[in-house]
């Protein structure tokens, strides 16, 4: 082989690398969102939720006897784009570590359209969510609501005992747990995800840190100052 023809299968070989180097990072670019979301949900990073079932053994859903009650504060928000009211049917609710506890939501879409929803979420304080556990939930999941129509959605829940064992939650006494339903699009590859800037939907998976502690719902008053 000459040294043209050495050169020539080099830069093939070059070639082809940097082509492999680019439809990787487009793949995980593309893939960024929904991997975020599947870390997120399964270390209760960023103020998430976390899900999984072996969370879910029945002797991890036994209420703590003499353990203090944690207030978990409700708080509903929609894009501007959305025209849909939406709310939650309870203010808060007290739980003990281990204790399911059932919450609702209402949403009714005001237009006369049919629209898909869909729903973002994160729990504040942070170091709370890895213990916040919902067995049931409407988050992420496409909401079609038809032109007038409203439903109510339904919330199953607990705050896993663990926490009592955790120093950093010691003294949490308020949980506020926070959806955001926005209109949906379809992406690139035809799946349906939130219509909002990606900055935006980090925002609502936790990175929407409240300064001096979480607010209840319709204020703009912290817990801690009630």
């Amino acid at each position: 082989m000459t040294r043209e023809e050495m050169y020539k299968a080099k830069n093939r070989t070059l070639a082809m690398y940097t082509s492999a180097v680019i439809i990787a990072a487009v793949g995980v670019t593309y893939a960024a969102v929904p991997l975020y979301r599947m870390f997120c949900a399964a270390t209760g990073f960023a103020g998430t939720p976390k899900v999984g079932t072996g969370r879910f053994e029945s002797s991890r859903l036994v209420p703590v006897d003499g353990a203090k009650r944690i207030k978990v504060h409700f708080n509903a928000d929609k894009s501007g784009a959305l025209p849909w009211t939406f709310t939650p049917q309870q203010k808060f609710v007290s739980v003990l570590p281990g204790e399911s506890s059932l919450a609702f939501y209402s949403a009714k879409n005001t237009s006369d359209q049919d629209i898909i929803g869909i729903a973002t979420y994160n729990v504040t304080p942070d170091r709370v969510a890895p213990y916040f556990s919902k067995v049931e939930c409407f988050c992420f999941e496409e909401q079609k609501l038809l032109a007038g129509e409203e439903v109510d959605m339904p919330l199953l829940f607990f705050i896993d005992k663990d926490i009592l064992d955790d120093p950093a939650c010691r003294n949490v006494d308020d949980v506020v747990l926070s959806y955001t339903f926005f209109r949906a699009r379809r992406n690139r590859q035809g799946h349906l995800e939130p219509d909002a800037p990606e900055d935006v939907v980090q925002q609502s998976l936790g990175f929407d840190k409240y300064e001096h502690g979480p607010k209840h719902e319709g204020t703009n008053e912290s817990v801690e100052n009630k």
